[in-house]
């Protein structure tokens, strides 16, 4: 019983957070709000981008943003320079150029230049670049990164309670670990083992486990007011399948690689073009169809919800306040509901077509 209120508890608290009113409206000071289709389409895009702070809401009587900054830490030209990013502070003409020993750095559209010597602003070009200005190697704890290692505290609280449980040789784990065991028994009987075979499936389940629960955590956490969208980020999920090329194709077998580079049972002239286009297939085609899967369907769910939320904004004048937020809130819950679906679906899709290509490379073949 105390299970069951529980996780109703938690299913009502996920969907009050995925639903949370993501554009605020005050008729107090018209100049903080989002208004017209221009603002909307930027406020989307700078939410659908990493960030080097959190920024919670806007009083728009007063104008303060409240949140939280990040460390941040480059590369210049002068040496590792490290703030808070709080010293970026916002002003009429924009970002405030921060000056660390005679470096100064400023940051533009969430990315931060170093100034050439002599420089006190950002100036920019025809095609609105930065003209006097380069860019630093960024090592800062951005949101992403930040998300990340909020999943990866997660993920080591959670199994690290099921492993002891097990050590002292519970055979049914007690708490919340019980909620973790079928989740660990169903990658490895409708994922790991189907895909790679019994024999071998045991040497890739550590792999397989983190890559389902660090997509599917980042996912959850992708859904909740605080701005995370790490498994939208294009160079998050190309780490990720960077990761499953290297397992599947450091893991390939003898066979493996002899039905790669020089077919049986095929022309011999035919055999090198087809090596080429199985190594382009291993190499580029299958760890691109990995990253852009993900990377495209987490955006384009960020890009629809908030585009549902902004229906109070654009509807408003035409149905009023009341029916234009009522229409936006009931379209907005509709598809919170299919992206905590998709949040569970894409980290399936992903550990499956890993396990799939590591199943190949390990795959034992008749020679014909």
């Amino acid at each position: 019983m105390v299970a069951t209120k529980s996780i109703k508890f938690l299913v009502v608290f996920v969907l009050a957070l995925v639903t949370f009113p993501t554009f605020a409206q005050d008729d107090a000071k018209d100049d903080n709000l989002v208004n017209t289709p221009e603002e909307i389409n930027a406020y989307i895009a700078h939410h659908l981008k990493d960030a080097h702070d959190f920024h919670l809401f806007t009083n728009n009587a007063t104008g303060v943003h409240y949140g939280f900054s990040l460390p941040v830490i480059v590369w210049t030209s002068n040496g590792l320079k490290t703030f808070m990013s709080s010293e970026f502070k916002h002003n009429d003409e924009g970002e405030v150029v921060v000056n660390k020993d005679g470096t100064q750095l400023v940051k533009y559209h969430t990315k931060i230049y170093e100034l050439e010597p002599g420089a006190t602003a950002l100036e920019l070009n025809e095609a609105q670049k930065p003209a006097n200005a380069k860019r630093v190697l960024d090592l800062s704890i951005t949101k992403s990164v930040l998300g990340m290692l909020l999943a990866g505290l997660i993920m080591l609280l959670a199994f690290g309670g099921l492993a002891r449980q097990y050590k002292k040789g519970n055979t049914i784990p007690k708490g919340f670990s019980r909620a973790l065991e079928p989740l660990v028994i169903y990658v490895r009987d409708e994922i790991a083992i189907p895909n790679i075979g019994e024999k071998k499936y045991r040497k890739f389940m550590g792999f397989l486990l983190t890559v389902f629960f660090f997509i599917w955590i980042l996912n959850i956490l992708g859904l909740t007011p605080l701005g995370f969208n790490v498994t939208g980020q294009i160079a998050v999920t190309t780490c990720l399948a960077f990761f499953t090329m290297l397992v599947y194709m450091f893991s390939g077998t003898k066979d493996f690689w002899a039905h790669t580079l020089w077919m049986p049972g095929v022309p011999y002239l035919i055999r090198p073009l087809l090596a080429i286009i199985e190594l382009a297939g291993f190499l580029l085609i299958k760890p691109f169809s990995l990253l852009i899967r993900l990377f495209a369907n987490i955006t384009a769910g960020h890009f629809i919800f908030m585009s549902l939320m902004a229906l109070m904004v654009s509807m408003k004048a035409a149905f009023g306040p009341v029916a234009s937020t009522g229409l936006s809130l009931v379209l907005s819950l509709f598809i919170a509901m299919i992206e905590l679906l998709v949040a569970f679906l894409q980290a399936y899709i992903f550990t499956m077509l890993s396990s799939l290509f590591i199943g190949m490379s390990v795959a034992d073949h008749d020679d014909h």
